[in-house]
């Protein structure tokens, strides 16, 4: 599922508990926004520039951040693509709407 332009996620959930394995292109950013949703991540791959409540941290692979519910934050990747693994609670309502096939079925 696209989430902006060049920022892919696909979002595997339960009841209580959601994933999202974010990938972001060269260029593209997730715009500020905050949701009543807590959010905890790492980066897996490459440099992202992470905004939380208006302090931006660098982080590199390996690196963990949580983002209390409702705080504004945003995220750009720096000199390449970025990979980050989310995890929400509770389930986002408005991700688990979309589209997401995070297991592609056998043909």
């Amino acid at each position: 599922v696209q989430l902006a332009p060049g920022a892919r996620a696909r979002t595997p959930y339960g009841r209580n508990l959601m994933l999202s394995y974010l990938e972001l292109d060269e260029g593209s950013v997730i715009p500020t926004h905050a949701h009543p949703h807590e959010q905890a991540g790492m980066l897996l791959e490459g440099v992202l520039d992470l905004t939380i409540d208006a302090e931006t941290r660098r982080c590199q692979p390996g690196d963990l951040f949580l983002i209390p519910g409702g705080t504004p934050h945003s995220a750009r990747p720096v000199g390449g693509r970025a990979v980050v693994l989310d995890v929400f609670s509770p389930v986002r309502e408005d991700y688990a709407a979309l589209f997401n096939t995070y297991i592609p079925p056998v043909d």
